[in-house]
């Protein structure tokens, strides 16, 4: 695949049957993403309230023409009374991994927010064990700030995190 077909693009009501596995099939979510089975019209009761981009949380499709390969999302976070930064995400259809999609659709993704958004500060949370995301966030030249111990419970196990963070007068990717 040409990573330099990628692009981000709002969502439409037509690609909700696309992301709704992701909260429904195990297999589509990945081993990081898949916490039990939760409500698939999710996306949709979402998209029909606020088109899934509001100032609070918000969704693009990863797309490459007309293919549909994941999705990125990105939510604020509070760190005090007047200011806040971004926590953000992605989610790829299991035959677009590890093929360098994720890392570009990321990248894309910071230069967005940076470029209309006003927020400083933008960070990442994943898996211990998620060695390949970390892989990604580290070539974007996000910096690992430390580990959060058993953060996150998936299968039926606390997991450990790490925490990434990128800002606006670091190096941009």
């Amino acid at each position: 695949m040409d990573l330099t077909s990628l692009r981000l693009r709002p969502v439409r009501e037509d690609d909700l049957p696309f992301l709704e596995p992701f909260f429904s099939d195990p297999l589509v979510a990945g081993e990081f993403g898949w916490h039990g089975f939760a409500d698939g019209r999710r996306w949709s009761r979402l998209w029909q309230e606020t088109g899934l981009l509001d100032d609070e949380r918000s969704v693009l499709l990863v797309v490459s023409g007309d293919e549909r390969l994941g999705f990125v999302a990105w939510s604020k976070v509070i760190a005090t009374r007047i200011t806040h930064h971004f926590s953000f995400g992605i989610g790829l259809h299991p035959g677009h991994r590890g093929k360098g999609v994720g890392t570009e659709a990321q990248r894309l993704l910071i230069r967005y927010l940076f470029a209309y958004s006003q927020v400083h500060r933008l960070e990442a949370d994943t898996e211990v064990d998620n060695v390949a995301e970390q892989r990604a966030l580290e070539k974007l030249g996000l910096t690992r700030e430390g580990v959060m111990r058993q953060v996150a419970f998936r299968d039926g196990a606390w997991r450990d995190g790490v925490r990434y963070a990128i800002l606006r007068t670091d190096p941009q990717p």
